[in-house]
């Protein structure tokens, strides 16, 4: 592989897609996980060991939580994303044991930061919409790399896409670097978002975007 996404996603997107015990999703933007962009369940004898991260899990819960479940105890998204994506990212040696995987991911978000570059933006969930080029604009002026942004697409009736998940990119140093729009390797990444029906994709930038504030 030859970099590494930084997923976050939007907790009311989330539970919008689900029809699960979404309870109260937190009003922030939460990690869905940290992919290399090729490779996926590279080691299936290298199993999640919950008790690797009970330094970080304070930080853990807060900052990556199973929105889709909200019982604190939960720890199968984690386990879902080792699994699937620590073992391959774990030839890098800054993230070859869990602790370092889910610890680096945990830093890279608090270095990207993107809850307060938002609201630096202007850009808050609101009941009103957003262009997509203007949300694009001001990440990329932030950030000074093109990050992937994903979307709902509208539903029957709707007007507007509602988005769902930002996604940046690293080199495999840990260096912020553009997404550029993968034809290849995109549906892989999506896996886990194919909640009921409905599934994210690169938003579109003639539509209208909704940034929700509650779970309709």
């Amino acid at each position: 592989w030859k970099k590494l996404y930084l997923a976050h996603h939007w907790p009311v997107t989330v539970c919008k897609m689900s029809a699960n015990d979404c309870q109260d999703p937190p009003m922030y933007w939460t990690i869905h996980g940290l992919w290399p962009d090729k490779a996926e369940d590279c080691n299936r004898t290298w199993h999640f060991n919950v008790t690797e991260l009970k330094d970080i899990m304070s930080d853990m819960r807060h900052y990556w939580p199973d929105v889709l479940h909200s019982s604190l105890n939960r720890t199968q998204f984690w386990k879902h994303e080792w699994d699937k994506h620590g073992t391959c990212a774990a030839t890098l040696e800054v993230l070859n044991s869990q602790k370092k995987y889910f610890g680096k991911a945990l830093e890279l978000y608090e270095h990207v930061d993107l809850n307060s570059c938002l609201l630096k933006a202007g850009i808050k969930p609101s009941s009103s919409y957003y262009e997509m080029p203007a949300i694009k604009e001001a990440l990329t002026r932030f950030y000074g790399v093109t990050p992937k942004i994903q979307c709902l697409p509208p539903e029957e009736g709707e007007k507007a896409q509602t988005i769902g998940q930002i996604e940046f990119c690293f080199t495999k140093e840990l260096q912020l670097r553009n997404c550029t729009s993968l034809k290849d390797g995109s549906n892989s990444m999506q896996a886990y978002l194919k909640l009921g029906t409905e599934e994210l994709s690169v938003c579109n930038d003639t539509l209208p975007t909704y940034y929700p504030s509650e779970v309709q």
